[in-house]
């Protein structure tokens, strides 16, 4: 794996250990020389992980949509800034440049990034893994609403296996090195009901 993207606020949250959890896992990154692409803000937990990465002697890259230059503060020291039209080219951006995907905690915007990315896994657009960094149990509603979906019908079982999760950053490298990808011949109930 040479370049991991990383979804995250562009705020710090309210618990102390989410800024801890980016600057261990900005320090990883480095350490294991693999490329951070993100949103590009230096901001929030945003700009807790672009700063450790850098700080560790790493590569971050940052994709930031022209409108949101002033208002997410683009980040002045990034090895790399890509600036695009809309978030739908900043999603598309950051997934080209990216062998994996990890979500931090995060508001609205990292939901519907790491879900988007999800979805395009399981209609068979990319094959990397995906990982949330479930730190102090942030994403256990979550994980236990995909576990629903699946209960419920609406989601394969076998792609419940898309969704990693780990409370370190060490814990999900590790299952994203170890990942197999997912595949489902028929993920559609094509049964018509009158």
């Amino acid at each position: 794996m040479q370049s991991l993207c990383v979804f995250c606020g562009s705020s710090s949250g309210s618990d102390p250990g989410y800024v801890e959890a980016a600057t261990r896992l900005g320090r990883l990154l480095a350490e294991e020389r693999i490329t951070l692409v993100y949103g590009g803000a230096c901001v929030g937990l945003m700009g807790a992980v672009a700063d450790a990465t850098l700080a560790a002697g790493g590569r971050a890259v940052g994709v930031l949509p022209d409108f949101l230059r002033r208002k997410e503060l683009a980040h002045p020291r990034l090895s790399e800034l890509h600036i695009v039209s809309s978030m739908h080219e900043r999603k598309a951006r950051m997934a080209e440049l990216s062998e994996a995907f990890i979500a931090l905690p995060g508001g609205m915007g990292t939901l519907e990034e790491f879900c988007e990315i999800i979805t395009w896994a399981q209609l068979g657009l990319h094959e990397k893994p995906c990982g949330l960094l479930n730190i102090q149990g942030y994403y256990d509603p979550l994980l236990q609403f995909v576990g629903r979906m699946a209960d419920e019908g609406f989601l394969k079982e076998k792609h419940k296996g898309l969704v990693l999760s780990s409370d370190t950053a060490e814990g999900l490298m590790l299952e994203m090195r170890a990942f197999k990808p997912v595949r489902v011949e028929k993920w559609v109930d094509h049964r018509a009901k009158a």
